[in-house]
């Protein structure tokens, strides 16, 4: 004989699984019980979720039972539900991925060569937002880190491979032009991001 409270923790965990309205009938069915008794427990199961208060509640519709949030917190639950800000990348990450685009693999060393400027932030960025990853080391003084970009790069851009890249001819007068040549504009590149 299973005893209540293993029939009613059962409970619990099916309608956490089941998602839509568990009805009672195949709830009994389960433990091989009388529909009533599994609907005294579902409804005790019920009553003990109300009484302390929870942010999950079971309600009853029709002979069926399901998991709900608690009304009161539905301010919570929108906040947490609406859409964050879009993030755009600033103009250096931009620089920053177009040149492991298109030098790919390539050092921290050759990306600041080609930009002028130091670029660790940018980088550890990027690699935080999953665009461009480690993928080695060159045989370099030092065996610095190489860089290349990730599948998440190719999804957020729409590129099914890196064969999808415009053509560009020298990523350095690119990166040092306001506007790039050949209608590749580092202004308009820019991903959105969900902040996490």
């Amino acid at each position: 004989m299973t005893s209540k409270k293993t029939i009613k923790s059962a409970f619990e965990s099916m309608l956490f699984v089941w998602g839509e309205p568990l009805d009672v009938k195949i709830a009994a069915e389960i433990f091989n019980m009388n529909w009533k008794d599994a609907y005294d427990y579902l409804k005790e199961l019920q009553s003990e979720y109300e009484q302390e208060g929870r942010g999950i509640l079971i309600r009853e519709i029709d002979k069926s039972f399901q998991f709900c949030t608690n009304m009161d917190n539905s301010e919570y639950i929108e906040r947490l539900c609406t859409p964050v800000k879009e993030k755009r990348l600033s103009q250096s990450a931009l620089e920053v991925l177009a040149i492991v685009a298109y030098k790919q693999p390539v050092t921290k060393g050759e990306i600041e060569s080609i930009r002028g400027i130091k670029c660790d932030r940018v980088i550890e960025g990027l690699v935080k937002k999953e665009l461009i990853a480690e993928v080695g080391r060159s045989s370099g003084i030092g065996r610095p880190i190489l860089y290349g970009t990730t599948p998440v790069f190719l999804k957020n851009f729409g590129f099914k491979d890196l064969k999808d890249l415009p053509d560009i001819d020298d990523i350095g007068s690119i990166v040092r032009e306001e506007d790039a040549p050949d209608g590749l504009d580092l202004q308009q590149i820019s991903i959105d991001f969900i902040k996490t």
